[in-house]
């Protein structure tokens, strides 16, 4: 499917910044489908329409290239998800936030953006002197979820039972996976949305509140322009 291109550059005009903006473009089409190991800057440079010299006026490295692509991700990610909640009303429940989250994740990763998905395939395999400003922005994107759980388990929504750090590593953990098996043509996003929200609920709320809490359909939501993706603190 179509991929919407992330918003990487400070500056929107010029000949150079929109050659950039193609070249980042065409690393997460790459990388999101090859892998680290698997991408070559030959092939971004197809996929640019550029010649492959052109690559390194703006990247000296293939690895700054990578990183750049790689920390684009998370941190679109990062920024997409809270501006969801953000537009929450205040009296949105715990649970109801999380669930927000979630839709936010999925439709994001696996409908929006190549950079989030290839930081997201990509994150064990980025050597020890690339992982830094990545990891720093994984970690950012973690307090959201962080905040979310915390509160949950403060306002009394959370089951008792539950280690609430445990939980949201586990939630966090199959939403990322869902970008290596969805497929559209075998279920659609929506289904997937529904399922997940319906069984992180069910899997996180106390039995009263499952209870009275009917299933509701995702929303969709307008494309924006553009993740380890989760902090293990």
């Amino acid at each position: 499917m179509a991929r919407k291109p992330a918003n990487t550059t400070s500056s929107a005009g010029g000949k150079s910044a929109r050659t950039r903006q193609r070249i980042l473009d065409a690393a997460a089409h790459v990388l999101s489908r090859k892998g680290f190991a698997g991408t070559r800057l030959t092939d971004v440079a197809e996929v640019a329409e550029l010649q492959a010299p052109a690559i390194y006026y703006h990247f000296p490295s293939r690895e700054e290239l990578i990183e750049e692509v790689m920390w684009s991700g998370i941190a679109n990610m990062t920024d997409h998800v809270q501006q969801q909640l953000d537009a929450l009303p205040p009296e949105t429940g715990p649970l109801d936030r999380i669930e927000v989250a979630v839709e936010s994740h999925l439709r994001y990763q696996l409908e929006t953006s190549d950079y989030t998905t290839a930081a997201i395939r990509n994150a064990g395999q980025l050597p020890d002197n690339m992982r830094a400003r990545y990891e720093a922005e994984a970690n950012r994107y973690g307090d959201v979820w962080r905040r979310l759980f915390d509160a949950a388990k403060r306002e009394g929504a959370l089951r008792p039972d539950l280690d609430a750090r445990a939980a949201r590593m586990l939630v966090l953990g199959a939403l990322n996976w869902a970008a290596e098996w969805w497929n559209p043509r075998r279920g659609t996003l929506d289904q997937v949305i529904r399922t997940a929200k319906s069984l992180v609920r069910a899997g996180l709320a106390v039995p009263e509140a499952v209870e009275a809490e009917p299933m509701r359909k995702p929303q969709r939501s307008r494309a924006r322009k553009p993740a380890k993706t989760a902090s293990n603190r």
